[in-house]
């Protein structure tokens, strides 16, 4: 038990780097080299593994919470009606709901790991 709660902190970050190598290969195969920027994104995350830092891990976790809270409004905005989507869109954000949930959950996580540390 104590081995899990000791590699536990690592997991927010492994599943970004999942998601983004995810998204570099999906780009990459219709692209090709335009697509190498994107593996920028995994800089903050890796270096987080290697040597952590207090204010980037808090920085993160505040970045990614509100990009997830705007997926999430898009979401509520889809189920009350409000905003009139396409069929392609609609079908993006029921697919992308997982992604979205997960997105939000560990950035959550990253937060409280920065909070947990401050005390």
């Amino acid at each position: 038990m104590n081995t899990i709660s000791k590699y536990a902190k690592f997991i927010p970050y492994l599943y970004f780097l999942s998601v983004i190598t995810y998204w570099f290969t999906d780009i990459n195969k219709s692209e090709g080299l335009s697509a190498y920027p994107i593996l920028l994104f995994c800089i903050p995350f890796l270096w987080q593994l290697i040597k952590p830092n207090r204010e980037l891990n808090f920085s993160l976790g505040i970045v990614f919470v509100c990009l997830s809270s705007y997926m999430v409004l898009a979401y509520l905005f889809n189920v009350l009606n409000i905003i009139n989507w396409s069929e392609s869109a609609q079908r993006f954000l029921f697919y992308g709901g997982a992604l979205v949930l997960g997105n939000f959950v560990m950035s959550l996580w990253i937060i409280r790991n920065s909070i947990k540390k401050l005390f």
